[in-house]
């Protein structure tokens, strides 16, 4: 073919075209690896171990075009280099565009943007202009959805904005017109004409998505450097999109099942001892289950990481120790920013040893954070990550249970840190340009390691920073929230991206961090969170406390009824995480996932499922005692009256200050826990299995919910199985302690199934 010839070898297929040569990787029949080395280093961060299955692929030659086709995607090839992707049926997916991009016309003359650039006003729309500059152009179908990128401010649905992807703490209360946050996700799910697809970007450099914000006919990828490297994902619906994504960057392993409990947390709990101790009496004292304190930046000494202050502390093993026998588990705070401070340790080592990131001509590069004049590890570095997980140690011998990871954008205080700071590439040195959006993932690797190395537990770690991948080492946080009702509002969309990106075991501080929130914003916050996977209530120092008790009652009842209702269903949220161990399909989701050809649900932005089961429709306005619940195809019952309702239609429901719209599609099965004041580490003796509807099936997991002996086979699996005539409960693997007693509860009875030998027996 003129101007086009290609070499196959193996699974690798290299191009040259008219001025350009590149190479595509068939790593499975649904993803394809496009690449063009620029001169970067190929190490990728997110993507780890050998992904290529083996896979047919034929090519053939057409008349202007060369064609690669697996049994699930066919790609064009043109001599001009432009690449068009084809679902097998010939479904367009990802298409090349062909004329030239306009930018948006801002309608200012060079006189009024220079007065606006005076100002302080960015009017270029560009963040990205270097000598090593690229962009992709996609041409946009008229009904092309945009979902993913993590958790980008605004809405569900994302075409018609722009969004950058470079790590950035910003204190302001975050809003729509946000391009940036703590993590950078270049993950991109697609619905072109309801055909699902992935395009997975993979350069830590600074990068740019515009969805149809500069034109409706196409939408690209931009990036200050870096190698054209990006991986096309095919699939029959969104959820095996998500499914090969997390196959190519990672699945979020199965948590430690306290994990999923209450967490209460506020900067300035920890500046004593007796203020810590007083709030966990107080959980227990007004019967609000909880299985988590969160210690922030104040229990260490002078904001050293790895110390402990002893002025307001007595011994901080006896002190875990307490809280541990009251039934909470205590998590953390450490940020990377290292105290300069010759007489401190863990600075000395550092400095002897060369584990700090550099000036360009060699010195030790300094800034400011909380602990004042301080130094940033180069987490790049395979040893420097072995030191810090080594130093995790000291707080898991204190007997911490979990590690929070924040202000590893990494935030600095004394202005950005420049892009030419000498960081390090695992053994090639770098620069802060590079390595600055895989700081987070870095620190949180080493600490996942730390703790699994000393601990011999799954981790459980929380990061604030991330780039995709980072679900394999830590849950994350939407970080510095406002109580503001926009922030409960945009918390559904945020949750829900995070979990099509891979992040299944994301939250957000519940009531908000800055701000000083309501009892009505607080009651509405942990309705409309009861089912996010990390379920956390964190403040600032300086707002108002928003304990549950500062407001009394109703407030008070209401956050219990709500506290219990997670626990009671927290069987339910293990059984999820169990299955997206394997599938790495999120816990929280949008009704589009589950119900792709639904127009409705397109850009829903207000509602969320559990899994497939539960649907949920918190109340976001402020004054709101009613609202609209959109339900989908199928028969759906109300969780409190029992009511039921026809799917594809909206209706109205009452919505009073303690009434979460709750609905459980008919006929499933739910496991139900009794009341718990916290997630005990022995195993229970008894379960309940409650039907909805009139029949149906459930699977149930079961292991000792903290160590990795589930890996050896040390867990036990059930399938319950419920019809009109018969109930059966059959072991599909058991290895460790079965429960004795199973009850299944239907709507006019209750029926006790007892182990014997092995099986369960009616009585």
């Amino acid at each position: 073919m003129q101007n086009l010839n290609y070499k196959v070898d193996g699974q690798k297929v290299f191009v040259n075209c008219t001025n350009n040569k590149f190479e595509l990787t068939v790593l499975t029949p649904e993803i394809i690896r496009i690449f063009q080395d620029r001169g970067f280093s190929q190490n990728s961060y997110a993507i780890e171990g050998k992904k290529i299955q083996t896979t047919d692929f034929e090519i053939r030659e057409n008349e202007d075009h060369l064609e690669l086709k697996t049994s699930e995607l066919i790609v064009d090839i043109f001599p001009d280099s432009k690449i068009d992707v084809y679902d097998k049926d010939k479904n367009p997916l990802v298409l090349d565009y062909r004329k030239k991009r306009t930018p948006l016309d801002r309608q200012m003359s060079q006189d009024q943007k220079r007065l606006a650039e005076a100002e302080g006003h960015d009017v270029s729309g560009n963040l990205l202009k270097t000598d090593r500059y690229f962009e992709v152009v996609k041409k946009l179908a008229n009904d092309e959805q945009f979902y993913g990128l993590g958790d980008k401010t605004g809405f569900l649905n994302k075409r018609h904005y722009a969004y950058d992807n470079w790590n950035t703490d910003n204190p302001a209360p975050q809003v729509e017109n946000f391009t940036r946050l703590y993590k950078s996700v270049p993950f991109l799910l697609g619905l072109k004409n309801g055909h699902p697809y992935g395009l997975f970007f993979d350069d830590t450099y600074k990068s740019h998505f515009d969805l149809g914000k500069e034109s409706d006919n196409y939408y690209f990828y931009s990036a200050s450097s870096g190698n054209l490297d990006y991986y096309v994902i095919g699939g029959d619906s969104l959820k095996k999109i998500v499914e090969n994504y997390t196959y190519l960057t990672g699945k979020t392993p199965l948590p430690q099942k306290w994990t999923l409990g209450y967490q209460q947390s506020r900067w300035g709990y920890s500046v004593s001892q007796e203020r810590v101790e007083r709030i966990a009496e107080k959980l227990r004292e007004y019967d609000l289950p909880c299985d988590v304190i969160h210690l922030d930046i104040d229990y260490m000494d002078g904001y050293r990481v790895f110390t402990w202050r002893k002025d307001t502390y007595e011994d901080p093993r006896v002190f875990v120790s307490k809280l541990n026998k009251l039934g909470f588990k205590v998590v953390t705070i450490i940020d990377p920013g290292v105290k300069k401070d010759d007489k401190y340790g863990i600075y000395q080592e550092g400095v002897k040893k060369g584990y700090f990131v550099q000036n360009p001509d060699g010195t030790i590069y300094v800034n400011r954070v909380w602990p004042g004049d301080a130094v940033y590890p180069d987490f790049g570095r395979k040893q420097v990550r072995k030191w810090w997980a080594d130093n995790c140690k000291y707080l898991v011998d204190i007997g911490v249970s979990g590690i929070w990871d924040d202000m590893n954008e990494p935030a600095s205080f004394n202005g950005d840190i420049p892009d030419d700071i000498v960081f390090s590439d695992e053994e090639k040195k770098a620069t802060h340009a590079k390595m600055h959006n895989v700081y987070g993932h870095n620190m949180a690797k080493a600490t996942y390691e730390g703790l699994k190395k000393y601990s011999h537990k799954r981790p459980f770690v929380i990061t604030r920073a991330a780039y995709a991948g980072t679900q394999k080492y830590s849950t994350i946080w939407t970080g510095d929230n406002h109580s503001l009702w926009v922030h409960l509002q945009m918390m559904i969309p945020q949750l829900c991206n995070l979990g099509l990106s891979g992040f299944s075991f994301a939250g957000t501080d519940i009531g908000g961090f800055g701000s000083d929130t309501t009892p009505e914003l607080l009651t509405r916050w942990i309705e409309g969170a009861v089912f996010s996977p990390l379920f956390r209530n964190h403040a600032a120092l300086g707002t108002r406390s928003q304990e549950p008790w500062i407001f009394g009652e109703p407030t008070l009842s209401i956050y219990r009824k709500y506290l219990k209702l997670r626990y009671h269903l927290i069987d339910y949220l293990y059984d999820l995480f169990y299955k997206e161990s394997q599938n790495g399909l999120p816990i929280m989701r949008p009704l589009v996932l589950n119900y792709p050809q639904d127009k409705q649900v397109c850009d829903l932005n207000d509602e969320y499922m559990v899994g497939d089961a539960l649907l949920v429709a918190p109340v976001v306005e402020q004054g709101q005692t009613k609202r609209l619940v959109y339900l989908p195809e199928g028969s759906w019952i109300d969780f409190w009256d029992g009511n039921e309702y026809q799917g594809k239609t909206t209706i109205i429901v009452d919505a009073p200050i303690d009434k979460l719209p709750l609905f459980i599609k008919k006929n499933t099965i739910l496991p139900w826990n009794k009341e718990m004041t916290h997630v005990k580490d022995e195993p229970n003796s008894e379960i309940t299995f409650k039907l909805y509807g009139d029949n149906g099936s459930y699977q149930h997991y079961q292991d000792d919910g903290t160590d990795f002996s589930y890996e050896d086979g040390k867990y036990n699996l059930y399938d319950i199985n419920i019809g009109a005539e018969s109930i059966d409960i059959n072991l599909l693997h058991h290895d460790y302690p079965l429960y004795k007693n199973i009850y299944v509860e239907l709507a006019n009875k209750k029926v006790r199934f007892a182990l014997e030998h092995n099986k369960y027996v009616e009585k």
